[in-house]
């Protein structure tokens, strides 16, 4: 008898210092080791931004240590769902794949208090998708 596959999950935006960082955060604390996520950008910014940072430091997730990651296609054929979050055609598109695309305000250059509605509807997003998949949240 086979051990079922960890769905694997990818988040994309431009610069990979927000909304996708938020993304895969909130998807690892949530799902656990039910699901393996990554995220990348299509032009990588050099830092996360600040006040995503800060954010998610209010959710208690600390992703001060993360940094932007340039999209593959390696990153994207190795995935099940690819979530994209406005990087229009750099996106790669591979047929089989899951994709979705989560239209959401672009924290660059907002405040904290900017960021924090976008935060809280990630969340969302995300805990709608662990339900999707049939992954119990372990939070």
């Amino acid at each position: 008898m086979s051990s079922p596959t960890i769905p694997s999950v990818l988040f994309v935006c431009v610069h990979n210092a927000g909304r996708s960082q938020m993304a895969a955060a909130f998807l690892t604390r949530l799902g656990g080791d039910g699901v393996q996520v990554r995220s990348a950008g299509s032009a990588p910014a050099d830092a996360v931004n600040p006040a995503v940072v800060e954010a998610m430091k209010e959710a208690g997730i600390d992703i001060s240590a993360e940094t932007p990651k340039v999209l593959t296609a390696d990153a994207v054929q190795s995935s099940d769902v690819v979530i994209t979050m406005g990087c229009g055609d750099a996106c790669p598109y591979f047929p089989g794949k899951r994709y979705l695309d989560w239209t959401l305000d672009d924290p660059a250059g907002q405040g904290v208090q900017a960021v924090r509605p976008i935060r809280d509807e990630i969340e969302r997003r995300v805990r709608g998708l662990l339900a999707e998949l049939g992954i119990e949240v372990t939070r």
